[in-house]
């Protein structure tokens, strides 16, 4: 079988992330671990580009099945210290896609988390919420996670908030829905498009419902 780098579009000369997208469906359909592997052991390639083609080929098949990424999650972690930005916020995405599997190692490492959402850019941030709310399901990381989340929630800039409410309202239960329904509320008067508030008031109206 050819090798998944010779496919990459660095090495094919394509522009764009179409390639990469198809790739990751290929691999997804058939279950190609051995592809993931090398992509995996290319994650530091000399070639940069061919480090961000195998971490979006990742990440995008993460999306499609994560358990085939998922055992690479201490490869993903490494890369949040990377002085390589392309690959920080792509093992952040990867890590996002993986967390309700490998929630343990992801939470071991949650300081890591916090500093790389803290110090990156709006992609980080947005997986590292994402992060937040796949390890908030589980009930023993709540005292330490819950916090991350909502100042996450209140500090977002209010083109972020109905993402990231989206993201969040399926982790909240009786514990937290009055400080997140508070939140929430609080930052309607923020919005400056209806479409931003007719989503969140999508969430609130979900939550409501919650018994």
């Amino acid at each position: 079988m050819m090798s998944i780098i010779k496919l990459l579009s660095s090495v094919r000369g394509f522009s764009g992330n179409n390639n990469e997208i198809d790739l990751a469906k290929q691999i997804a359909d058939n279950n190609d671990s051995a592809a993931i592997r090398e992509l995996a052991e290319n994650l530091g390639n000399k070639d940069k580009r061919i480090q961000s083609d195998c971490i979006k080929c990742l990440y995008e098949t993460g999306y499609l099945k994560p358990e085939l990424i998922a055992d690479y999650s201490a490869d993903f972690l490494k890369l949040l210290t990377s002085k390589n930005n392309r690959l920080v916020w792509g093992a952040m995405i990867a890590l996002a896609t993986i967390a309700g599997i490998k929630h343990k190692d992801i939470f071991a490492t949650l300081d890591t988390i916090v500093d790389t959402v803290e110090a990156g850019s709006v992609i980080t941030i947005d997986a590292g919420v994402q992060i937040y709310a796949a390890l908030l399901k589980f009930d023993e990381y709540y005292d330490k996670v819950d916090p991350l989340l909502m100042e996450q929630l209140t500090k977002c800039p209010i083109k972020q908030l109905p993402q990231y409410a989206e993201k969040s309202v399926g982790s909240i239960g009786q514990k937290n829905k009055e400080e997140f329904v508070s939140i929430i509320e609080n930052r309607l008067s923020e919005c400056e498009k209806d479409s931003q508030r007719k989503r969140i008031e999508k969430v609130l109206k979900k939550l409501s419902k919650l018994q």
